[in-house]
């Protein structure tokens, strides 16, 4: 098998780029296009902003497309790690998904009626569906291709770090999609939607070629010759979750995607509502370049204190930050610009230790139970572990668009009226999100790092052995 060149570990990185773009479209974007917290100037609502026992429309679609994903999720994975295509177990999947992938991205912000209507909720619902199946048939195989790609722990923490900085700059790339599409209607004078869809669609074609360029260029029969689990997928599931160590760190990992994905959500409405600041992009890039500069310090502090330490002290990290982001604008002796930037300053940090180190544990547990049980079902981890993440955006989003209507009012501007929110919901979603990044910090204590490295030290010690004994013969 061929060692991974820092080439191909940029090359699979590009991936990550592409599918972070439309994750970001959507866990970014959606709530902002479909339930705006101020209406004018060619912003109007396309669904209900009523709710039905506290939870909006939005709300209650994420949800139901989780049950969707309770099937397609280790159904995808376990066709994964079934495959005995000639071109390898995942990137034949990676291939096929990008373009309906990317496709439905922007299906989504298309629905057919402009205005409330009942055929926009049902637009939304189907093309939610299909989203996050899409999403599973990439993100599942593609994950799954970190252990194949790092079979050493610095290739491993290299790859998770490079993916990291692709992800955050994919998601940086949808954040300004708004902005984009408003700068776009300020120089044409197009319609709003119009503008917005456009951009999108540009948007969505650069993520589809970030993501076609790992599947066509990695060979991965170079990397890994394992043969197909022939095997039931929730068979495979459930021995995937009798894992103790992955059971710690998934319920660890769901928790902090709802706080992580409030926050992501509600960061555009935080910033205009709360601070009263136009400039929300600026803060993102800045956020951004402060976690730039973490990521090689994470690297580097892992492979001395461990990931698991590391992990504890993001968490802890983030539940601060939340904690002073929900006293935004009521600090009158700083600046709401200056607060913007402390704000940034503190999530930054910490989201360079949780970009890189789930995705390294999850490698982690995933090699040392192909060690203990002689099964290799990567893809069905990085399954869980997707389904964590689309778990967490979707009870995020719940939460959020549930909140997001607390404090809303109406009052007429030039005799018309508007929508406006005095954003007592936004302070109560930062204060669950802080509560939620706790509660991952303390499950996540229970997590035993070092049983798993020392199952992966051995294995790897008896495959030398091995390797080592058939040289002499």
């Amino acid at each position: 098998m061929k060692t991974v060149t820092t080439k191909i570990k940029w090359v699979f990185a590009i991936g990550q780029l592409g599918w972070s773009i439309l994750a970001g479209i959507v866990s970014n974007l959606l709530v902002n296009f479909y339930l705006p917290d101020a209406t004018g100037n060619g912003v109007i609502t396309f669904v209900t902003s009523a709710t039905f026992i506290g939870l909006t429309v939005i709300g209650l679609i994420t949800a139901a497309g989780r049950l969707v994903d309770a099937v397609t999720d280790p159904w995808i994975a376990n066709m994964s790690d079934n495959c005995g295509n000639k071109l390898g177990k995942r990137i034949p999947f990676m291939r096929y998904a990008a373009l309906p992938f990317a496709i439905v991205t922007v299906l989504i912000f298309c629905c057919p009626v402009r205005g409330e209507s009942v055929w926009n909720i049902v637009w939304l619902a189907v093309t939610m569906v299909l989203f996050y199946i899409f999403m599973t048939a990439y993100c599942t195989p593609y994950n799954a291709l970190i252990p194949v790609l790092g079979r050493s722990q610095k290739d491993r923490m290299d790859i998770s770090t490079y993916i990291s900085l692709t992800y955050i700059v994919g998601t940086g790339i949808a954040f300004a999609g708004k902005m984009i599409w408003e700068g776009l209607q300020g120089a044409t004078g197009w319609d709003y939607y119009l503008c917005a869809r456009l951009v999108l669609g540009v948007l969505a074609l650069i993520a589809f070629i970030c993501m076609i360029i790992p599947a066509f260029v990695i060979k991965e029969k170079d990397y890994d010759n394992s043969a197909p689990v022939k095997e039931n997928a929730f068979k495979s599931l459930g021995k995937t979750f009798r894992n103790k160590h992955f059971r710690v760190f998934v319920v660890s990992d769901v928790i902090y995607w709802i706080g992580i994905t409030i926050f992501n959500t509600g960061f555009i409405f935080y910033v205009e509502n709360l601070l009263e600041l136009d400039n929300y992009m600026i803060l993102f890039i800045f956020m951004t370049l402060v976690t730039f500069v973490c990521y090689p310090i994470v690297n580097i502090l892992s492979r001395k204190f461990g990931k698991k330490k590391l992990l504890i002290a993001g968490f802890a990290l983030f539940g601060f930050a939340f904690l002073v982001s929900a006293f935004a604008g009521k600090v009158t002796f700083i600046p709401n610009v200056v607060y913007g930037f402390i704000i940034c300053v503190l999530v930054g940090v910490p989201l360079s230790v949780l970009g890189v180190i789930p995705q390294a544990i999850v490698a982690d547990i995933a090699e040392s139970d192909c060690i203990e049980t002689g099964e290799n079902r990567d893809a069905m981890f990085y399954a869980a572990r997707t389904f964590a993440f689309k778990l967490g955006q979707s009870v995020a989003m719940i939460i959020f668009t549930s909140l997001a209507v607390v404090g809303q009012y109406t009052e007429t501007v030039q005799g018309a009226e508007v929508i406006r929110n005095n954003g007592t919901g936004y302070r109560i979603s930062l204060i669950i999100a802080l509560v939620l990044c706790l509660i991952a910090m303390v499950i996540i204590i229970f997590y035993n790092e070092k049983r798993v490295m020392k199952t992966i030290e051995e294995g790897h010690d008896k495959e030398a052995a091995i390797l080592k004994g058939n040289s002499h013969e």
